[in-house]
């Protein structure tokens, strides 16, 4: 008699959670290539690809996004989709060269604010939850956006938005698999994300 395999939900997405991070793992080893590809791929694809994992920053502030999605927003990817709409105006702004004042201390509080979010579990009003990540999406984006533009900055929109969306998925599952379990777990993780944010503003200061 065949024994029926027994996939629970959580092992699904324990198992999503793996290979979300080992997709992950080709990207961070190209982002700190020095004279590798991504360094030679000026404005493209590739290059775009590579950015948010390139600033400790930007890559905390996108899984944690995610993260905070599959802990408290309902639907999941409400909060990932406005930070990925916004995050493509923010380049826009960048590639044409406007002055985004803040663009920094958002970037920081983001930190600080998401992180707070993942910490306590946060829910927002629907509303609120899109808003408040779109619109520190947008100063990220700028900030991208004013590194990467010229020649090829579309296409590197393009490899952006990829990596954001990669990056959020890897927090949602991260989050489904391990902190939604471990309460402890996500306290950690968010209290260590606002840290950095807290650090990252009076650095700034």
């Amino acid at each position: 008699m065949k024994k029926e395999a027994n996939h629970s939900p959580r092992s699904r997405s324990a198992t999503a959670a793996l290979l979300l991070l080992a997709a992950l793992a080709p990207a961070l080893a190209l982002a700190h290539g020095g004279d590798g590809i991504a360094a030679h791929a000026h404005g493209g694809f590739l290059q775009g690809f590579v950015h948010p994992f390139t600033g400790l920053d930007h890559l905390a502030a996108m899984l944690a996004v995610g993260v905070w999605s599959a802990l408290a927003v309902r639907p999941v990817w409400l909060a990932p989709a406005s930070f990925v709409a916004l995050l493509a105006v923010g380049a826009a702004a960048g590639f044409a060269g406007l002055a985004v004042p803040g663009v920094e201390p958002m970037i920081a509080a983001s930190l600080l604010v998401v992180g707070l979010l993942v910490a306590w579990r946060r829910a927002l009003p629907l509303a609120l939850a899109a808003g408040t990540a779109g619109a520190f999406a947008f100063f990220h984006g700028a900030a991208h956006g004013q590194e990467l533009a010229g020649s090829g900055q579309w296409l590197a929109l393009a490899g952006m938005v990829a990596a954001t969306a990669l990056l959020h998925g890897a927090g949602i599952a991260l989050g489904r698999a391990v902190l939604q379990r471990h309460r402890a777990l996500s306290l950690i993780a968010g209290g260590g994300t606002a840290l950095l944010g807290a650090a990252l503003l009076v650095r700034l200061a």
